[in-house]
């Protein structure tokens, strides 16, 4: 028996049928969604005084700002457009399906991906935010699309195309909420396990790492800095932790931080100086400890590329110790940071930078007191005094 559907729900079959392989992979026809779209189109006006009327999204930027036809003489002036016939499939799945649809983001994402192929990367970071932005305000785990970010910014820094800081941030944001969620979802675990809960959340603290590591590498403004800054000072303020207790700050200066392959270690690598600063000027806790006791600068001094990588070192360990490190804090081994030291050169940074933090303490206290220090001290420590 045939079944004999309504006008507008088989109008709206043909253009979700003509959306469909607009955006599909495996099922990519373009000029079936032209015709599909057609006959769509021909059959809301097939009573040219009494159309039935599509109601059409806002327009949006990661669409290009179209809007959909509402005519077949518009639908024709973009049969030769790929591009407008790729959005227009987009923007008909959106309106038919709604945007909190969990098969909405799919076509977004890959429409985006062919974009990157294609080095047309701003566009594909719109389609890509949208997509995010859909996801997770569906409540969905967004890990996977983080880390796709963090690789596609890799992939532009790389080959020396700018990053929009805007960009940058509106990502710092989304994964902000994430990891809080992520925080959330492993204290009271419902739909997944226990486990798949911690490695979600896991990853996502990585891939902010890898976001605050290239955000270092982008030309921002001042304003633009702050804005980048304030999403880094509220997962600080989180204080979200790793199995083994690690901070952000113990991640920072540890080379064991795992790094993903595809695109982001080429811009991305740890133990780093100006991540390990930026998280610092963001208010990261110098002496937070981990699980065993050990504070970020325990993790330093045990680096094992003293020689080939001595800027970094002496840069991480300098910013630690100006920021209030303990150089005589204990882990639950009962050791100090110079304890651990496992390289000469570790060892001999770390006590030269003790030695100075004393040398300027002291200096200070003789200044704020006006103290007579003059012939009372070793004439070395005089002109330091005075300065």
């Amino acid at each position: 028996r045939e079944v004999r559907w309504p006008p507008p729900s088989r109008i709206e079959a043909l253009e979700l049928l003509g959306a469909s392989f607009a955006n599909d992979r495996e099922n990519y026809d373009i000029e079936k969604t032209y015709h599909y779209l057609y006959l769509a189109m021909l059959e809301r006006h097939r009573d040219p005084g009494n159309p039935i009327e599509k109601v059409t999204l806002p327009s949006l930027e990661a669409y290009s700002g179209r809007t959909e036809c509402r005519t077949p003489q518009e639908l024709e002036t973009i049969r030769q457009d790929r591009d407008a016939l790729h959005m227009e499939g987009l923007i008909v799945r959106e309106r038919i399906l709604g945007s909190e649809n969990i098969d909405v983001s799919h076509p977004i994402i890959y429409r985006g991906a062919v974009y990157a192929d294609n080095m047309e990367f701003e566009q594909c970071n719109k389609l890509w935010l949208h997509a995010l932005q859909l996801r997770q305000k569906g409540n969905r785990n967004i890990h996977k699309d983080l880390l796709r970010f963090a690789q596609v910014f890799s992939q532009m820094i790389h080959l020396n195309e700018p990053v929009k800081p805007t960009d940058i941030e509106n990502v710092l944001n989304c994964s902000v909420l994430e990891i809080e969620r992520g925080l959330a979802r492993i204290k009271s675990p419902v739909e997944m396990d226990i486990q798949a809960a911690l490695d979600n959340y896991e990853s996502t603290v990585f891939t902010f790492l890898y976001l605050v590591c290239i955000s270092t590498k982008t030309q921002c403004s001042e304003s633009e800095r702050a804005r980048i800054n304030k999403q880094i000072y509220n997962l600080i303020h989180l204080d979200p932790r790793t199995r083994e207790g690690s901070s952000l700050l113990h991640l920072a200066v540890n080379p064991g931080t795992p790094v993903d392959d595809f695109h982001t270690n080429d811009v991305c690598c740890f133990p780093n100086a100006q991540v390990t600063k930026l998280l610092l000027d963001c208010g990261a806790d110098t002496n937070a400890v981990d699980a065993e006791g050990n504070s970020p600068l325990h993790v330093i001094v045990q680096y094992n590329r003293p020689i080939s990588d001595f800027l970094t070192l002496h840069a991480i360990i300098v910013s630690l110790v100006e920021a209030g490190a303990h150089a005589d804090m204990t882990n639950k081994q009962g050791k100090t940071p110079l304890d651990k030291s496992t390289t000469g050169v570790s060892e001999i940074l770390l006590k030269t930078q003790m030695k100075m933090s004393l040398k300027c303490l002291a200096a200070r206290a003789v200044r704020t007191y006006n103290i007579n220090y003059k012939r009372q001290i070793p004439h070395t420590l005089e002109e330091h005094t005075r300065i």
